[in-house]
């Protein structure tokens, strides 16, 4: 029996694409890759074209809604060996883009850093089994490899995610590995030299919101090429993120539950007016000082969904869902649920008026807003 996860990381969750794609490339491949750009990028941005392999059909779904130039350029600039740097803003995909990159191209995109205020050297590069190192002195035997270790040694992708919440000083321990591709062990003498192998690379990712935390150093930022993720800016794009990323979530609980479209839709304008600052309407909205990210929209809907999975009838209410818009937008900033209070007394009360069913249960919801 195969085993089941809470969150399948990427290769297992569409095992069967990339195999598929692998065994029908015919593209030109970068040394130890294991697929070709032509094939990471039809395995990302999708193909409306269903890939038949060992007698079946195959259909490639787009799992990265944004700019597809982004991705193209994404991997060519990991073809080219120099490292990738995502940055934008909170709840922009960052992270979802460089674990599909890393399993399309390494085969696995749990070989990560996670940049924290704590993260040290070791957790970086590489550590000790001290009872090892005491009974047999320094020895490959006795190092405990960390991620850019283990991905320079199997020619796999690392991915260091948060960058910018690690302290400086950490980040640059990075500068001489992309630089040079190779880690020296100095404990391990004249036979602690690790270079890298072809495939290793780093891609990592920050968020805007952490600029000027830990700023990178201009030695580090030179090492990488920098990639801007936007948020969505189209209402319709968001909803088809929302309904898959929930259906997705709703498929990995056994929810026997489908995300409705005309509440995405609500759901996907809502969070769309108030990032951008203007309704479909025309009003002017005071913009929320917390991030009204398509992933903060996707958690917001998901809630709703299994409140009244567990709780109600199966339906989601209008009820729920404002309860947790409430939870979502006033985490950071409670100043910010006045703003919401204000698009509701007019944007949503306009829409009530003019649109009903739907919108007006959502305008009477407003309750919840307190």
């Amino acid at each position: 029996m195969e085993q089941e996860f809470i969150k399948p990381p990427v290769e297992v969750r569409y095992r069967e694409e990339l195999e598929a794609l692998k065994n029908t490339d015919t593209g030109n491949k970068p040394e130890s890759w294991q697929m070709s750009p032509k094939a990471v990028r039809t395995f990302i941005l999708g193909s409306s074209k269903p890939v038949v392999y060992a007698g079946k059909e195959y259909h490639i779904e787009k799992k990265y809604f944004g700019n597809d130039a982004l991705v193209e350029r994404c991997i060519v600039t990991l073809a080219g060996n120099r490292g990738l740097m995502l940055v934008g803003e909170p709840g922009t995909a960052k992270t979802m883009l460089s674990e599909l990159l890393s399993a399309a191209i390494s085969g696995v995109s749990t070989n990560t850093i996670q940049g924290t205020a704590g993260t040290t050297e070791d957790m970086i590069k590489y550590s000790w089994n001290y009872a090892l190192l005491l009974a047999k002195g320094p020895s490959r035997e006795a190092l405990v490899p960390s991620p850019l270790y283990i991905g320079m040694e199997k020619g796999i992708l690392t991915r260091f995610e948060e960058i910018t919440r690690t302290p400086a000083e950490i980040q640059d321990s990075l500068i001489s590995v992309l630089s040079d591709k190779v880690l020296n062990v100095p404990e391990l003498g004249d036979s602690g030299f690790l270079f890298a192998r072809p495939g290793f690379n780093v891609i990592g990712t920050a968020n805007t919101r952490d600029k000027g935390v830990n700023e990178m150093s201009s030695a580090l930022k030179r090492r990488f090429n920098f990639e801007t993720v936007m948020p969505v800016r189209e209402a319709a794009m968001e909803k088809q993120i929302i309904m898959n990323e929930v259906n997705k979530l709703a498929a990995e609980s056994h929810i026997a539950v489908e995300a409705d479209e005309d509440v995405a839709e609500i759901l996907a304008s809502t969070y769309h007016e108030l990032r951008e600052g203007v309704s479909s309407y025309g009003h002017r909205i005071d913009k929320p000082s917390s991030v009204m990210s398509t992933a903060e929209a996707v958690s917001v809907y998901y809630q709703a969904m299994i409140t009244g999975y567990y709780y109600g009838d199966g339906t989601l209410s209008m009820d729920s869902l404002v309860q947790n818009l409430v939870g979502a937008v006033s985490k950071e900033n409670k100043d910010d649920l006045e703003k919401v209070k204000g698009y509701f007394n007019t944007v949503i009360r306009d829409k009530s008026s003019k649109e009903g069913g739907l919108w007006k249960e959502y305008y009477e919801a407003r309750k919840w807003l307190r």
